[in-house]
């Protein structure tokens, strides 16, 4: 058939040949080139002395390139080991980072693995980067936290109620069961003679024996975190009786009631993932298994300058732990502002920002009826509590200019990284884990913000 209009040549037998320097794939300002140039400068010592040159066989993957090839692939949200296997095939900068070289998903989980904890470190590197380009000014830092989903399903929990029910239900039928193959092996054995092992268990018996032990390992550990609990809240009541009896202060109310050692009956433990815990996705508003993921955001161009992971669904007892995160990480130096939402709000958390030289913005929250009101100018009143002093700071101009720079700050980075990036869930269990992979993930934030700001690796 003769086709009037002409078109550009189109032949799948057309040979196609990439240029045999792998730098001109791309283009010069590609994240690729960035990364192997920052990942060039770094302090990998803590992964390279975990390898034995002694050893014989196969040389394994070059450090550098493994971790330059993870980076990347946190950059653009893709963290599966399998998927990036099958991206150093398929797609050009995998196969460029990787130098046309084809990891296969057991060594890239691996390496992630044995290298995790130098993996996270490199927080700091990262950080320090961002600091020498002028992105880090510490003039007004905010702290928020974000829920991430476990590598757990919610289905896959079981109540404390539950436990007690399902252990004395399957007890019965394990010794069901047992009975019954006893029976049978005696039949057996007295018409054939004895000849059958002894550990030749019916499917169901074993199904059921393993679910029992489950179920028990379950139950024994929330036992022993309700009565680690019982006995540091029977610590704290017995110092506050005796703060009580120095003072002479007449005890209020009805005696207190005695604290138990066992769990609450809608207290939870997950099979999957032990250490994650139910909470309210923000997003959602579903009950989810999550861990409470928290970071402190410098202002400026929005780096994440601290970081932590906590399985508390509230943010009450974060505000020291991420504080001191930050100064750790940036040598003692602290911001000139600090703020954060309501859910930090509390007297200790108010009275140890103050201790730190920063000048802490914290939102009290509704004022509950019948509390005093103070107006935003005049005397402060002498008597004024803690949480009356911060409210009547934010009602200020100058309060209110600096809450007002929170919101900017800190749920972007969030947005970035779980809208854009596409990290809803961690790939990683168990709370060591997934603060590891939480440093992984706000490491690379911050990588991609010194990529964006035309910052370039000084080379000799």
């Amino acid at each position: 058939m003769r086709i009037p209009t002409h078109f550009q040549p189109y032949s799948l037998e057309q040979p196609f040949l990439l240029p045999q320097d792998m730098r001109e794939w791309l283009p010069p300002d590609h994240l690729v080139y960035f990364i192997q140039d920052v990942v060039s400068t770094m302090d990998l010592g803590a992964i390279y002395g975990t390898y034995d040159g002694a050893r014989g066989g196969r040389p394994p993957f070059h450090p550098q390139m493994m971790v330059s090839l993870l980076l990347y692939a946190y950059c653009v949200g893709v963290p599966s080991s399998r998927k990036i296997e099958q991206a150093t095939y398929e797609v050009i900068p995998f196969r460029v980072i990787a130098s046309d070289q084809h990891p296969d998903h057991d060594t890239i989980a691996e390496f992630r693995k044995r290298h995790l904890a130098a993996l996270a470190a490199l927080f700091v590197q990262v950080l320090r980067l961002c600091q020498e380009a002028g992105l880090v000014t510490l003039g007004h830092v905010a702290l928020d936290g974000t829920k991430m989903h476990a590598n757990a399903s919610k289905h896959k929990a079981m109540s404390y109620a539950r436990m007690l029910k399902s252990e004395a239900e399957l007890a019965e039928a394990v010794e069901a069961l047992l009975r019954e193959a006893e029976a049978v092996d005696a039949a057996e054995d007295a018409e054939h003679g004895k000849g059958r092992r002894g550990d030749e268990l019916p499917e169901e018996l074993r199904f059921k024996q393993s679910r029992l032990k489950k179920i028990r390992e379950a139950k024994a550990a929330l036992e022993a975190q309700a009565k680690a609990a019982a006995e540091a809240k029977r610590a704290e009541r017995a110092e506050d009786e005796r703060k009580r009896q120095e003072s002479g202060e007449a005890r209020k109310g009805p005696a207190p009631k005695e604290i138990s050692d066992l769990p609450t009956p809608t207290a939870q433990r997950n099979f999957t993932d032990p250490e994650s815990r139910i909470m309210k996705d923000g997003a959602t508003k579903a009950f989810e298994q999550c861990y409470n993921c928290q970071a402190a955001v410098d202002n400026h161009a929005q780096v994440i300058v601290a970081t932590h992971v906590t399985q508390e669904a509230n943010d009450k007892q974060q505000v020291q732990p991420v504080f001191e995160n930050l100064k750790e990480n940036l040598g003692g130096a602290v911001p000139k502002q600090t703020s954060a939402d309501n859910g930090y709000f509390s007297e200790p958390n108010v009275t140890y920002l103050d201790g730190q030289e920063t000048d802490a913005y914290i939102a009290t929250g509704r004022q509950k009826h019948g509390e005093r009101e103070l107006s935003a100018r005049g005397r402060l009143p002498q008597n004024a509590t803690v949480k009356e002093r911060m409210t009547r700071k934010l009602r200020t101009i100058r309060g209110r200019l600096a809450y007002s720079k929170r919101k900017e700050t800190v749920e972007p980075a969030f947005g970035q990284i779980k809208g854009t990036r596409g990290f809803w869930q961690f790939l990683l269990r168990g709370l060591s884990k997934v603060s590891c992979e939480w440093d992984l993930i706000c490491l690379t934030h911050n990588l991609l913000k010194l990529h964006r700001s035309g910052w370039k690796v000084q080379t000799a």
